[in-house]
């Protein structure tokens, strides 16, 4: 079982549009998706409460509820588990973390979304874990796209794909859907279906090297 963290101390990233839209693409290519929502604003519950289909599973839990809910998803056997955190600086950010195989750091290309992210990749590397970070709410394209690119970069990892800001997102989120399911030949679906592959490479990497760090 894999453990993906999605963590970012700064609000408004897309980070839980982020995590739903990557369980139920990993559905999709064939994975046992549990999302856990430790973020007290319950955006992802409230999601899974408009949504029709039984999967992906979600489960809310609290930073001391972690262990056993990590436990009880490996013995119900779930590929993977997908953690959305609070977008701010909590016990359960932490906790979090240091039970994620690889961590998602989600960023706009805004001045204020970069400068929140040291601090979080500042606990991501305290606690040696491997992370990427996820370039959201992009425009289609332009200067800002590469230049948040060479900035983040600095800190860690940029995965090679991104995600552009489309009302697609909301309207699937608002349905109970994800991407995949509301718009599947949509450029928003090809997005998040690459994303999640270029993360189940990542994951099948630091499979065979349990020493891997951070880069």
């Amino acid at each position: 079982m894999r453990v993906i963290v999605l963590v970012t101390q700064k609000g408004g990233s897309g980070k839980t549009t982020l995590c739903l839209n990557l369980a139920v693409a990993g559905e999709a290519a064939g994975a046992r998706c549990l999302i856990l929502d430790l973020d007290p604003q319950a955006t992802a519950e409230a999601w899974y409460h408009d949504r029709e289909a039984a999967t992906p599973r979600l489960v809310r839990a609290t930073a001391g509820d972690l262990p056993r809910a990590l436990e009880a998803a490996r013995a119900q056997g779930f590929s993977h588990v997908l953690v959305d955190t609070p977008g701010r600086d909590e016990p359960s950010v932490a906790a979090a973390i240091r039970a994620a195989d690889f961590c998602v750091v989600p960023c706009r290309p805004t001045p204020a979304d970069m400068k929140a992210t040291p601090a979080t990749m500042a606990t991501i590397r305290r606690l040696a874990k491997p992370a990427a970070f996820v370039l959201t709410q992009t425009p289609p394209r332009g200067f800002r796209i590469r230049e948040a690119e060479i900035g983040l970069q600095v800190l860690g990892p940029v995965a090679p794909v991104g995600v552009v800001a489309r009302n697609a997102f909301q309207d699937a989120q608002g349905a109970g859907l994800g991407i995949v399911e509301f718009e599947p030949d949509g450029k928003g679906a090809e997005e998040i279906r690459a994303l999640w592959a270029w993360l189940e490479s990542r994951l099948e990497k630091i499979g065979h090297e349990p020493q891997a760090h951070l880069a």
